[in-house]
């Protein structure tokens, strides 16, 4: 029987394997090289570094998409949405009375976004419909700064016991496209009850409509709402010519200036602005002595804010033609048919044409 020889392998037999395996391998990757530089094939150098550009180009992109969203994420913490009354409340308020803009039109709520560097960004709401709430706020609340949902919640005011909701109308509405209007709503109860005696009107976002987004929540001016009884005595801002002379300031409702104005025959705001122009004198006259100085040029004041308008009055008399406004004040003069500037004409010989 023929025998076999055993070989024994021991560490260093292994070692000169693995050597072996090495240098055979990188005269593999030595030969690929050699092989494509003596093609001098360019094309086939890409495509073997394909791979590694391929990983080095998506961990740099990757990279810096990384870095922009952190600065995006940072930009948007600090940038803050709230909501904004464009114009102010149209005054006084009187209970059960609709609540206006100063310009007689409904109250209109805008959404605007501010950073922490207070400038106006242009940036879109995510959202292009959200709903409103619109709330009773103290008159203490201030609207300056910053506050946390939590104040405002604490600064709403409810209606007292026993009473009606304070405030009715459309108390919700919806926002689209940054921009929403108030068409009905009112207060039906007067503010003397509470400590400040004035309210304002807030309107906030329902949680709901925003994705859990902080927007802050709009604050009016603060106002006086007195009992609609007194609605029947209020002076008009501004007065119109046609209005009781007891609409302007400092003069009351038969009150004395009112009685002692009425006994002259000045019953209206037209009439009253007509004997101003004409003869002041006359008119401090009939006033009396009881009529500080402070207070006349208060009632004038008011009374001057009234619209004119464009209705004239021609006057003439031996050969002058003057033109007038609603209260008596000069146009144009025309004097045998030449015209002359008002400012040549004397309040004493004005007062002489009537």
């Amino acid at each position: 029987m023929a025998s076999k020889s055993l070989r024994v392998v021991n560490d260093d037999d292994r070692e000169q394997q693995s050597n072996e395996k090495r240098l055979k391998r990188l005269s593999s990757f030595g030969t690929v090289i050699k092989e494509s530089m003596s093609a001098n094939s360019f094309q086939n150098l890409l495509l073997m570094f394909e791979p590694m550009l391929r990983q080095v180009v998506q961990e740099e992109t990757q990279r810096g998409l990384a870095q922009w969203t952190r600065s995006l994420s940072k930009h948007r913490r600090s940038l803050r949405f709230r909501l904004i009354f464009p114009t102010k409340l149209m005054l006084p308020i009187f209970t059960s009375g609709k609540i206006e803009g100063e310009d007689s039109t409904p109250l209109r709520i805008l959404l605007d976004s501010t950073s922490d560097e207070n400038q106006h960004e242009s940036i879109p709401f995510p959202s292009s419909s959200i709903k409103l709430e619109i709330v009773v706020v103290d008159g203490d609340f201030s609207p300056d700064g910053y506050w946390s949902a939590a104040e405002f919640e604490k600064s709403i005011v409810k209606e007292r016991a026993g009473k009606r909701p304070l405030l009715t109308g459309d108390v919700s509405v919806t926002m689209k496209d940054g921009s929403a209007s108030i068409d009905e709503i009112s207060i039906t109860d007067n503010s003397s009850w509470i400590r400040s005696r004035h309210f304002r009107i807030g309107v906030r976002v329902l949680p709901e409509s925003c994705g859990g987004l902080r927007i802050r929540e709009a604050v009016s001016e603060k106002f006086v709402v007195k009992d609609h009884r007194g609605e029947h005595y209020k002076k008009s801002y501004p007065p119109a010519l046609s209005d009781k002379v007891w609409r302007l300031e400092k003069i009351a409702k038969e009150g004395v200036f009112h009685k002692k104005l009425s006994s002259s025959g000045i019953e209206t705001v037209q009439d009253f602005l007509r004997l101003w122009t004409v003869n002041q004198t006359r008119l401090r006259e009939i006033l009396g002595g009881g009529m500080s100085e402070k207070i006349w040029e208060t009632t004038i004041n008011h009374a001057r804010t009234c619209v004119v308008g464009n209705k004239h009055y021609i006057h003439s008399k031996e050969g002058i033609t003057i033109v007038l406004n609603s209260i008596c004040e000069i146009v144009s003069i025309h004097i045998d048919g030449v015209e002359y500037p008002a400012h040549a004409l004397f309040r004493d010989q004005m007062a002489s044409f009537f």
